[in-house]
């Protein structure tokens, strides 16, 4: 529980951090959004009923008033209003948010199925060469930009060979090219660290001892190596997921999706500081979230956490000979 509560007060500072942040780089620096957007001569606005928008948006308040305003606002589940569409924020990302989490979790999946068949499969395969070409791939995989592999997606399987429909696809026929293009650059580096994790964990002694029993070599590989060998790799597929939204703004722009993607391409199009704000806090609380769950469930997958900690505190509790002194 100690560790539990450690682990979320890091968390809370981290996204105070990130509010913190976001909030200098959006609000503080030189600009006024409000005056960049009403006061055009083309809308028609008097200097009093611009005035008065920003008194609404609180821009004319100095920056601690706004800074107290905008954060108490964020743990009240209050995002503020749109200034592109007088809309709440909370709302636009409400609506938003499923297809991004949808697109997220599915290509999250597909590049966990691909960076395990990687690893395994070059592990188990007697043929060199199999093996060399299937452990080159992540490097490929990893230089690869989304956009491009998107665009190429598009033109051979959609325009070329007419497999899969952009325009006017169902639900699931949309998800799958704009899956593959998410799940590719995030399995480069899954299958990275799982290929170099099965590697070092099959040099240590307890592996030798279990071959020398006369297990077989895929026995030893889902019995012994398995489990170890992804350890290391729950850590950065919890880097690896926080970040996937970041992914999907390139994604769902490429494809044309609605979601995060879109609401914040119109809004930075747009200058729409509030929704712009909302959409990097809440990157961080994805991110933020995702990694404390791995914190967590990390003692619980690997025994020798549980034993340091109880190792630990028996060695900070004092002896009878200490108490009796």
């Amino acid at each position: 529980m100690r560790y539990a509560l450690r682990r979320a007060g890091q968390a809370a500072i981290v996204l105070i951090a990130a509010f913190t942040a976001t909030f200098i780089l959006l609000q503080l620096l030189p600009g006024d959004a409000i005056l960049i957007k009403y006061d055009d001569p083309s809308l028609g606005l008097t200097a009093d009923q611009v005035e008065q928008i920003r008194v609404a948006y609180g821009v004319d308040s100095t920056w601690w008033e706004q800074y107290a305003a905008t954060l108490g606002g964020y743990v009240r589940g209050d995002f503020g209003y749109s200034t592109q569409y007088g809309t709440p924020v909370l709302e636009l990302i409400g609506e938003a948010l499923p297809a991004t989490a949808a697109l997220a979790a599915l290509g999250f999946l597909l590049a966990a199925v691909i960076a395990g068949v990687i690893a395994f499969v070059s592990t188990l395969t007697p043929f060199a060469w199999l093996r060399d070409a299937l452990r080159a791939l992540p490097g490929v995989f990893v230089s690869v930009p989304v956009f491009w592999l998107g665009i190429l997606l598009i033109q051979v399987f959609s325009f070329g060979l007419g497999w899969v429909p952009i325009v006017g696809a169902d639900p699931v026929a949309g998800l799958v090219l704009p899956v593959i293009t998410l799940a590719v650059p995030i399995s480069a580096p899954l299958a990275q660290i799982l290929v170099r994790g099965i590697d070092e964990v099959q040099l240590q002694p307890f592996v030798t001892v279990v071959r020398a029993k006369g297990a077989s070599p895929s026995w030893v590989l889902w019995r012994s190596v398995a489990r170890n060998a992804l350890l290391p790799t729950l850590t950065i597929a919890g880097v690896l997921f926080g970040e996937l939204i970041g992914g999907a703004v390139v994604t769902e722009t490429v494809f044309g999706r609605t979601g995060i993607g879109r609401v914040t391409e119109q809004a930075v199009a747009n200058q729409d500081i509030p929704v712009l704000q909302a959409i990097v806090v809440l990157a961080a609380f994805t991110f933020v979230v995702v990694n404390l769950a791995v914190d967590l469930v990390y003692p619980v997958l690997d025994p020798r956490l549980r034993d340091g900690a109880r190792r630990s505190k028996s060695e900070s509790a004092p002896t009878a000979v200490e108490v009796s002194a």
